[in-house]
């Protein structure tokens, strides 16, 4: 009778073993970070937060738009410096809000971004932190909620 009862504790511990164990070694898909989106976000540019980055541009990427969720968790007003194309731009965030660029304010226009189905490399820089490049993807107005954020030549800002 001992020998059953320590034979079905040992093979209930395999089964619990051998089923289980896979997720003791693979890694868990819910812990590895990513942008569930078509933007991308930015890490580690600063103290103000960039998300969801994108740029929408005309048919022959001439033309693009910069859209992004910018968050300031801090108590003071920041600029977060963005430059694409070796064209720097600056927005202002104030302390404590999230500026929606293309819904909130105007998006940043940006010259010669490139195609839509490409990546464009953009450097992002706020506060003190010394910033960071990252590949943004380029997309187009084919999806209708972005058809409104193509740019014109008409919709650049005068200067």
């Amino acid at each position: 009778m001992k020998s059953r009862l320590i034979a079905s504790l040992a093979l209930g511990a395999a089964v619990v073993l051998g089923t289980t164990g896979c997720n003791m070694l693979a890694p868990q898909a819910t812990t590895i970070q990513y942008s569930a989106s078509d933007g991308v976000n930015v890490p580690d540019s600063g103290p103000l937060l960039v998300r969801n980055a994108m740029i929408i541009a005309n048919e022959d990427g001439s033309l693009g738009n910069l859209i992004a969720g910018i968050v300031n968790n801090t108590d003071e007003d920041l600029v977060l410096n963005v430059s694409i194309a070796d064209q720097p731009q600056r927005v202002n965030v104030p302390a404590n809000s999230t500026v929606s660029l293309g819904v909130t304010t105007a998006p940043l226009t940006f010259d010669d971004t490139g195609k839509p189905g490409s990546d464009v490399d953009a450097s992002f820089q706020s506060g003190e932190g010394e910033g960071v490049r990252v590949a943004v993807p380029i997309l187009d107005g084919t999806l209708p909620y972005y058809t409104e954020f193509v740019p014109t030549p008409a919709a650049t800002p005068a200067g």
